[in-house]
């Protein structure tokens, strides 16, 4: 079961990071208002360094096939990610795009009442007020 999930999410885990720093759109900017402290490379590095020695010691292998320590670096290097999943996701066409915005507007009607009944009772507030 461990090793399905590591299958799994693998590169979807590194891709959380967002893309690479030379491809990001908005990083370095981020990075000059210290809205980010660690640049999304930095960040995917810390995790890859964390998790290699974590999945040896329990014996898990990860699906990326070059996951080695660099001593000249003093990091792990590893294998190219594929972004395609990771910029079809974000053009809405990802595995669960459909069902999300299905629950998204779902909960969205469900929730009509509640935005009706703030309303009615600003509007009843903001009346009283003005009497």
């Amino acid at each position: 079961m461990a090793q399905d999930a590591v299958d799994r999410w693998w590169w979807p885990s590194l891709m959380m990071f967002g893309p690479p720093d030379d491809e990001s759109a908005h990083s370095a900017q981020s990075m000059a208002w210290k809205i980010k402290r660690h640049s999304n490379d930095e960040l995917r590095q810390r995790f890859v360094d964390i998790c290699v020695p974590q999945a040896q010691s329990l014996g898990l292998t990860l699906p990326d096939p070059e996951p080695r320590w660099n001593e000249e670096r003093e990091h792990h290097d590893f294998g190219p990610i594929d972004w395609t999943e990771f910029r079809e996701v974000l053009k809405g066409n990802g595995p669960c795009n459909e069902q999300r915005i299905t629950q998204r507007k779902r909960a969205h009607d469900e929730g009509a009442w509640v935005r009706d009944a703030a309303a009615a009772y600003a509007g009843k507030h903001t009346t009283a007020g003005k009497a």
